[in-house]
């Protein structure tokens, strides 16, 4: 048995190992043949690297108790930034056009986006561990949905979908990590299937037929049932109306995210680079800095929203697999930690990570191979950034308290 307080030894590894990783892509990235701004970006990493272990040690002295007792302070504060941000906030990289960023003198120092994400995750697992029975019906998700619909709307605002969308996928998350039935998890996606199918008549048919034959058959709350249906009626009748609304350049994000060989010059540009440079890969990769694509500053933002590209280009399936796997190990870790927590809050706040790490990598590779609309996410512990990374760094802070946290309980009872 490991002693009282130390460090989660797999958790400690696997974060180090990414660190590692992500620093010689960045190194790889800034190796080109022609000007680019990712050159040097993997020496201010390593800084912010340093900076980031710093705060993981802070926040790894502060209990689970202080924590859940700040979150409504900190979920304020970072409500209170995310006004401030639409007022004044700027943009950069694939997003130039959005208001994400805070400058002070003309100098980005953070994205408010990132501290609503964690402070979500501390706010909701405040409320639902003081729950006496995991939800049951709509009713009980009015409160979980007020917590993360106010800072996803304001950051849908921004614009920033990306963003926005990690806090759909935090929600989910702790939703069924504090017991909802998955029946009830498919009831509230469901009206966002019935916008996207909204656009197909037939597909939108079939969705409502189906979606009635699932209630009939599970026969949740007659109100729920109703509420539900209503929704995705009017959620389909809604989506060619908000199609028609879109600026030109959204309407082609989307059409070129079905096919981006619609506008390859512009709007389809980085997804067809993209998998151009992981397709070039192979199995073994094109070798270390030598990716062409990568060389030659074809693929965009290789440096932050496109930093697996390289990985794909550069290292093949192999690389690509090896990144993955540390991933997969990251996130079982989380689960092992939530699982043994010593109480419902700290359980809850270490799947809420998860839930938000996850997303992230899963909306930042799909993006790369198209499977994802384009959205500017970064990818954990892979794409430069300092405010993103040390959120990263912050919440591993926060599993390596729990985890100490449980085996003194564990010491303790034994």
């Amino acid at each position: 048995m490991r002693a009282v307080g130390s460090f989660d030894r797999t958790l400690a590894i696997t974060t180090l190992l990414l660190v590692a990783f992500g620093l010689a892509i960045l190194y790889s990235a800034g190796q080109t043949d022609v000007p680019t701004r990712a050159a040097g970006v993997w020496f201010r990493q390593l800084v912010w690297s340093g900076i980031g272990f710093t705060v993981a040690l802070l926040i790894y002295q502060v209990s689970p108790r202080i924590l859940e007792w700040v979150a409504p302070a900190l979920y304020g504060f970072g409500i209170l930034l995310l006004l401030i941000v639409l007022a004044v906030g700027t943009g950069a990289g694939t997003a130039e056009s959005s208001h994400s960023w805070l400058s002070i003198g003309g100098r980005q120092i953070g994205q408010p986006s990132e501290f609503a994400k964690i402070a979500t995750v501390l706010m909701l697992a405040r409320h639902l561990s003081g729950l006496r029975e995991p939800p049951r019906s709509l009713r009980d998700l009015v409160v979980p949905g007020l917590i993360v619909g106010v800072p996803f709307l304001l950051v849908l605002k921004q614009p920033d979908l990306g963003s926005a969308l990690v806090f759909v996928g935090i929600l989910f998350a702790m939703l069924y990590w504090a017991g909802a039935r998955p029946l009830l998890l498919f009831l509230i996606a469901s009206p966002g299937f019935s916008l996207l199918l909204g656009f197909s008549t037939l597909g939108w048919t079939l969705w409502m037929i189906a979606l009635f034959a699932v209630l009939a058959f599970y026969r949740p709350y007659i109100l729920d049932s109703v509420i539900v249906y209503l929704a995705n009626v009017v959620m389909g009748a809604i989506a060619i109306p908000i199609w028609s609304r879109l600026h030109p350049y959204q309407q082609n994000r989307l059409l070129t995210f079905l096919n981006p060989e619609v506008d390859p010059q512009k709007a389809g540009y980085h997804a067809i680079q993209s998998k151009v440079a992981i397709g070039s890969g192979g199995w073994f990769g094109t070798g270390y800095t030598q990716g062409p694509q990568k060389r030659l500053a074809f693929l965009p933002e290789q440096h932050t929203d496109f930093v697996f590209s390289v990985v794909g280009e550069e290292l093949g399936f192999i690389g690509v697999m090896a990144a993955l796997i540390l991933f997969v190990v990251l996130f079982l870790s989380l689960v092992r930690i939530a699982r043994r927590a010593s109480d419902p809050f700290s359980s809850l706040t270490v799947f809420g990570i998860l839930g938000l790490l996850f997303t992230h990598v899963f909306e930042n590779v799909g993006m790369t191979v198209n499977v994802m609309p384009i959205t500017g996410i970064p990818l954990p512990f892979f794409s430069y950034g300092g405010s993103f990374f040390l959120i990263c760094c912050a919440c591993i802070g926060i599993a390596f308290r729990v985890a100490a946290e449980s085996d003194r309980s564990a010491y303790h009872e034994f």
